[in-house]
């Protein structure tokens, strides 16, 4: 009697394994554009139209896709002619990333310093935020690019943390690739 128990034992949650492609990249050098770079080659430019629900305010905002990883890296462009703009602009950046301080385990900021022509941060944003990985540049005089990696899935670092670490290392060779236009 003993040894015929129905005992039923739940299984963990799992979560799929992604098969990541290998890494490649192409270039963005757009006529017209104010910057350019490389991307990985798995990505698609798509010119970003809208801006919640009415039209997008700059011709030079971008969506890279990642259709296979749900996820999108979002990049909006401020021509700038003042010192005051830029100020405005960073802080903003840095009031954005806060938001998300509510869900985050942590916030990281990690500076970007490639001489007068391109600084500005990296945001390492932990734990179960809308958007783990942000960053602005700016040449400080008459550039400024944001940009923010989001999934369209619900945030749970357990799920997603394998994929937005594979296109982390993309987001950071964007950087590193990105150059401004004159």
């Amino acid at each position: 009697m003993a040894a015929c128990s129905n005992q039923n034992n739940p299984k963990p949650k799992g979560y799929f394994i992604t098969d990541f492609p290998k890494k490649s990249y192409v270039s963005f050098n757009e006529a017209g554009y104010p910057y350019k770079f490389e991307y990985p080659k798995y990505g698609t430019v798509l010119k970003d139209s809208t801006f919640f629900d009415t039209i997008a305010e700059n011709p030079y905002w971008l969506n890279i896709d990642f259709p296979q990883f749900g996820a999108k890296i979002h990049l909006s462009y401020k021509a700038i002619s003042n010192k005051e703009e830029i100020n405005m602009l960073v802080q903003d950046a840095f009031k954005m990333t806060g938001k998300h301080s509510i869900k985050a385990s942590y916030i990281d900021e990690i500076p970007i310093e490639e001489g007068p022509e391109k600084n500005g941060f990296i945001f390492d944003v932990g734990g179960n935020a809308a958007t783990g990985k942000q960053f602005y540049i700016t040449d400080s005089t008459r550039h400024f690019i944001r940009g923010a990696l989001y999934f369209e899935a619900t945030p749970n670092f357990d799920s997603i943390g394998p994929s937005e670490q594979f296109l982390y290392k993309d987001m950071l060779h964007m950087i590193k690739t990105l150059e401004w236009k004159q």
